[in-house]
């Protein structure tokens, strides 16, 4: 794959997601021996992948993994929680000390980290002295910057009297010109389950997918369109753009889809915003991946103040397929027989939304 494309996998088992989306990017080719590697997951809290806040450990296991079967075993594991929670309880909480302890692979608190200060920003030595950077965020929402993905996920490598003064600054110029500081090798972004809305997560919609791509930027403007979000409202984005530190432009070619999410397993909605947003749905037989978009959409009519332009339930799934749905409103390539639908196996959020109001 090219450097300006993104790669995503769809499935439920993210340890053989890790493995194969790092395969399929040949991302050893990119290696030298003896390279250290440093693997930068989310662990903003002490609080497990299922709550839609962390990143998934399995999925982590699967990088390291690949890296090991391609003789790559200097490894690190590093990050930095959040102002006030402590990274070796996320590290213990989220399973990544015995992720360590089993792979022999090193656990740096970033926090303890010395550090330098770059462009007018204080950073972290060890992510910035990694010879590789693996940088692996959680797909999910921000109450301050509407989402984060791979580039704020960088700010887990800056000690935390930065953190403080990137909050005083407004967060979104900082972490626009942190970008062009600390840049990441590769990103691989865990869109298993992540938040609807909030970055301790509460909310967790199953999307059942991983991406990768090399430019953040592109990651991040991707990432919108699959939350249903306007680029333009996260601001960080197009200062990064500005900055040369990626591009925001998608093009045709610039998704390949690795594959397509069959899975139907246990839908896990738990949290009182998904299972109010259930009610306007009606499913049969859908993938988590094409279901999770539509909540995500969902949510975002409901901010809004959309929702009340929906008068019927909306189909979604495979039990749909070849049925005619003549007065229906449908998402997904299996809805084809409704009288409006959205097409997609599985459609963004933010085409579903369009569809939705008519637009």
């Amino acid at each position: 794959m090219r450097d300006d494309q993104i790669a995503v996998l769809y499935g439920a088992d993210a340890h053989k997601m890790g493995y194969d989306i790092m395969q399929y990017a040949d991302i050893a080719a990119r290696l030298k021996p003896g390279m250290h590697i440093a693997l930068k997951p989310n662990l903003v809290v002490g609080k497990p992948a299922s709550s839609g806040a962390t990143t998934t450990t399995a999925l982590v296991e699967g990088v390291i993994d690949y890296l090991q079967a391609h003789g790559f075993d200097n490894i690190t594991i590093m990050e930095s929680s959040w102002v006030g929670d402590s990274t070796k309880r996320a590290y213990k909480v989220c399973g990544y000390e015995d992720l360590a302890r089993r792979k022999g692979v090193g656990l740096l608190d970033l926090k303890n980290d010395s550090t330098h200060e770059v462009g007018g920003i204080a950073v972290c030595d060890a992510p910035i002295k990694a010879d590789f950077l693996i940088n692996l965020p959680v797909l999910k929402g921000h109450c301050q910057t509407v989402m984060t993905c791979a580039l704020k996920n960088m700010k887990g490598c800056i000690p935390d009297r930065e953190k403080r003064k990137f909050h005083t600054l407004g967060l979104h110029r900082p972490i626009a010109e942190l970008s062009r500081i600390l840049r990441p090798d590769v990103t691989i972004v865990d869109g298993l389950n992540g938040d609807l809305n909030f970055e301790e997560g509460g909310n967790p919609v199953p999307m059942n997918r991983v991406f990768l791509g090399f430019d953040p930027v592109k990651i991040d403007a991707y990432a919108c369109r699959l939350m249903g979000i306007d680029v333009a409202d996260v601001h960080y984005i197009g200062l990064a753009e500005k900055l040369g530190s990626g591009s925001a432009r998608i093009d045709a070619d610039s998704v390949i889809d690795i594959n397509q999410d069959t899975y139907q397993g246990k839908r896990p909605v738990t949290s009182r915003s998904a299972q109010r947003l259930a009610k306007y749905i009606a499913e049969d037989q859908a993938c988590s991946a094409c279901y999770g978009s539509l909540i995500h959409a969902l949510y975002r009519l409901d901010e809004m103040g959309q929702l009340h332009r929906i008068k019927q339930k909306i189909c979604i799934g495979q039990g749909y397929k070849g049925k005619d749905l003549d007065g229906c409103v449908g998402v997904g390539n299996c809805t084809r027989g409704c009288a409006r639908h959205v097409g997609g196996c599985p459609p963004r959020a933010d085409k579903i939304m369009e569809m939705l109001l008519g637009k």
